[in-house]
């Protein structure tokens, strides 16, 4: 019996340690995404509080166009998540 909760600790520490990784890597890919389209579509100088409609469109292109790239090169590695 002790052997067992030996095994079942084992395996929830690898649990974790996975889900760990992956919400590190969530993360990444997350501030990734947003520096790179907050750099491309958002002027250097602010004028006002919010988003006009103009950085609005590009960050929505942007959004969409990195989640595109990202998942047809991990189709094409074969991978089940996004490179970064």
């Amino acid at each position: 019996m002790a052997a067992n909760n030996v095994a079942n600790n084992i395996g929830k520490e690898q649990i974790l340690e996975i889900a760990k990784s992956e919400m590190e890597y969530r993360v990444e890919l997350f501030n990734r995404l947003t520096k790179i389209c907050f750099d491309k579509c958002i002027e250097k100088r602010y004028k006002e509080s919010e988003l006009n409609m103009g950085e609005n469109s590009c960050i929505d292109r942007c959004v969409s166009k990195y989640w595109q790239a990202t998942n047809l090169v991990g189709q094409l590695l074969g991978s089940s998540r996004p490179p970064m």
